[in-house]
C-alpha cells in the first residue's frame, strides 16, 4: 500500500470513527433530555455555585490527563497536550461501551504508538489507581448511611466495600508479587515482559497516582454539590459530600451503557439524595449537568480529535 493510499484511508477512517461517535453522542444526548422539564432550568440558585463548577471542570480534565501523562510516559515520551488529547479521544470511545470500560482502550488507540502492550500494562495501573480512590471515597459514603440511614442491606454493602478496598489495596501495592503469577497462564506469557513495565513505579510513584486519583474524585464530587446547590438542592456540606461519593460509587458499580447511563443516574441520585431534598427536578437537574460537563463535552472534543487519527502506519 502506497503512502498516499494510507494516508486516505488513515483521515477516512478517522473521519468515520469521528461521525459515527458524535453521533451515538447525540441521540444520547436527545434521548435523555425528555427525562428533565425545562422549567427545573427556570428557578436556579446563585450563579457562584455554577460558575465554581464550570471552573473546576478543566481541573478535573486536567488532573486526569496530568495521570495519564505520568503512566504513558514509563512506556513511552508524551507531552501534556497530547496525553490530554488522548483521554478526550478514549472517553469518545467509552460511550459506546459497558461501563466505559473502552475508555483506556481509546486512549492507546489514539496514540500514534507501536508499542500497545506497554501501554496496556501501565493502563492497568491507572485504572486500579481510579477503583481504588472510587472504592476508598464508597467507604466513606456508606459508612455515613449505616450511621444516618441504618438497615441491614446497607451493612453488608459496607462490610464488602470494605473488603474489596482492601484487596484492592493489596493489589496496588503489591504488583511485583502477584506479576509473575501471569507466567502460569500460557495465554499471558507473551505479555509477560510487558506486565514487568509495572515494576519500574517505585511505591512513591504509586502513591503520586493514587493520591492524583483521590484529588480528581474530590473534585468532581465537589462539581456535584456546587451543581445541586446551584439547583436549590439544599444539604449539610459534610453530609452532602458523603452522600454524593456514595453515588458516583454507585454509578460505577451498576453495570450500564453510556447510552442508560443519564436515565441509571437519575434514579440512583433521586433514592440517595430524597432523603435532604424534595426538589426531584433540581436532583435530575444537577444530574444531568455534570454528567453533560464531564462526560459529554470531552466526548464530543474527543470524537473532533478522532479525525487526526492513523490507524494505518
Amino acid at each position: 500500500m502506497n503512502k498516499s493510499t494510507k494516508i486516505w484511508l488513515n483521515y477516512s477512517i478517522g473521519a468515520a470513527l469521528s461521525v459515527l461517535l458524535l453521533w451515538g453522542i447525540y441521540l444520547q444526548v436527545a434521548s435523555q433530555l425528555h427525562s428533565i422539564n425545562a422549567d427545573s432550568w427556570k428557578h436556579t440558585g446563585d450563579r457562584v455555585f455554577i460558575y465554581a463548577c464550570l471552573l473546576l471542570m478543566p481541573v478535573n480534565i486536567c488532573l486526569e490527563a496530568w495521570k495519564w501523562q505520568k503512566l504513558a510516559s514509563s512506556a513511552t515520551p508524551i507531552s501534556f497536550g497530547y496525553a490530554l488529547q488522548s483521554y478526550m479521544a478514549g472517553l469518545a470511545f467509552s460511550m459506546v461501551t459497558p461501563n466505559r470500560i473502552g475508555e483506556y482502550p481509546g486512549r492507546i488507540l489514539y496514540m500514534k504508538r507501536k508499542n500497545t502492550f506497554r501501554l496496556i500494562s501501565v493502563s492497568i495501573l491507572g485504572a486500579m489507581a481510579q477503583m481504588l480512590a472510587l472504592f476508598v471515597f464508597g467507604t466513606m459514603g456508606l459508612i455515613y448511611y449505616n450511621i444516618a440511614f441504618p438497615g441491614t442491606i446497607w451493612l453488608i454493602l459496607l462490610g464488602g466495600c470494605i473488603v474489596v478496598t482492601l484487596f484492592i489495596v493489596w493489589l496496588y501495592l503489591h504488583i511485583e508479587t502477584w506479576l509473575p503469577l501471569l507466567g502460569r497462564f500460557k495465554w499471558a506469557r507473551k505479555y509477560n515482559i510487558y506486565a514487568q513495565l509495572l515494576k519500574r513505579f517505585q511505591r512513591k510513584e504509586q502513591l503520586q497516582i493514587f493520591l492524583i486519583s483521590l484529588l480528581r474524585f474530590g473534585v468532581f464530587t465537589a462539581q456535584y454539590l456546587f451543581f445541586l446547590r446551584w439547583m436549590n438542592v439544599e444539604m449539610p456540606l459534610a453530609q452532602g459530600y458523603c452522600m454524593a461519593s456514595l453515588f458516583f460509587w454507585a454509578i460505577a458499580i451498576i453495570p450500564s451503557i453510556a447510552l442508560a447511563e443519564l436515565g441509571e443516574r437519575g434514579q440512583v441520585s433521586l433514592f440517595i439524595f430524597h432523603h435532604f431534598s424534595a426538589n426531584t427536578l433540581g436532583i435530575l437537574g444537577a444530574t444531568m449537568g455534570i454528567w453533560f460537563l464531564n462526560l459529554i463535552i470531552p466526548s464530543i472534543i474527543g470524537s473532533i480529535l478522532l479525525l487526526r487519527m492513523r490507524v494505518l502506519r
